[in-house]
């Protein structure tokens, strides 16, 4: 246990492990949220460096199940299509990994928190909020800033992602799909830019490796409830999960 606790006491790993598993599962059944509940959840009881840590390597792990789910010779496909989003994301997580001792992460998730409720909110509540196909590529520029940004300091750039997806009308297949190579690439390039910060390290590295375990494992289970959903269902949970992890990113953001 010492081995893998990154300082943590014995009940506290033994939490993150429970709450892995569950973010798995519920990754594995939308295909989103799972650094979200990692994050907010860990951030009770680890401090903040260390909670960013640990759910890295189970967002490689997991995220290379979701992206090859379906076979490697989509994934090529994807990285094409969306290779605006995806270099916005990447750039820009690398940029601000190296300020997340300094940037105000209050501020971060409260502006985030909200736009993500706002989103959410309105589209359960019946209203359109399509992108115009002309704006499609400054959307996709946009987002992929703005998801890149908070990634690097939070872990979190999939709301931003989600976004695009719900907004564009993106089928179910597509939107697990994107979602598992865009998080995927956005995963390993953390890895290494907070390889580069420090907050990767000889502690905390077998810490987010051992998490992976649960985090695998939950995912498989969830594989199998995203399969029996329709696609209704399957948007009308995503946005309802949307809505609930923006109002936790905002409760967050008062805590701070």
């Amino acid at each position: 246990m010492d081995a893998i606790s990154a300082g943590l006491p014995e009940w506290a790993l033994v939490t993150a492990l429970a709450i892995t598993f569950f973010a798995g599962f519920v990754k594995g059944t939308i295909g989103f949220a799972m650094p979200l509940i990692m994050i907010s959840a860990f951030g009770s009881f680890m401090p903040p460096t260390t909670a960013l840590a640990a759910l890295i390597v189970p967002t490689i792990i997991t995220n290379v199940q979701q992206a090859f789910r379906f076979g490697p010779s989509v994934v090529w496909g994807k990285v094409r299509t969306y290779w605006r989003l995806i270099t916005g994301i990447v750039v820009f997580i690398i940029i601000s990994a190296q300020f997340v001792s300094i940037i105000p992460q209050a501020v971060l998730l409260g502006i985030l928190g909200v736009s993500v409720v706002w989103f959410a909110g309105m589209q359960l509540a019946g209203r359109s909020l399509a992108l115009r196909l002309e704006h499609r590529t400054r959307a996709e520029w946009s987002l992929g800033i703005i998801g890149g940004l908070y990634g690097g300091v939070s872990g979190v750039w999939g709301p931003p992602v989600l976004v695009y997806l719900l907004s564009i009308g993106a089928e179910k297949r597509e939107t697990v799909l994107v979602q598992g190579v865009v998080f995927l690439i956005g995963a390993v390039v953390l890895f290494g830019a907070h390889l580069q910060s420090g907050v990767l390290n000889a502690q905390t590295v077998p810490l987010s490796a051992a998490l992976a375990v649960p985090a695998v494992a939950g995912m498989l289970l969830g594989f199998r409830l995203q399969d029996r959903l329709d696609a209704n269902r399957f948007r009308w949970w995503t946005l309802v999960l949307l809505l609930l992890t923006g109002l936790n990113l905002m409760r967050r953001a008062f805590l701070i």
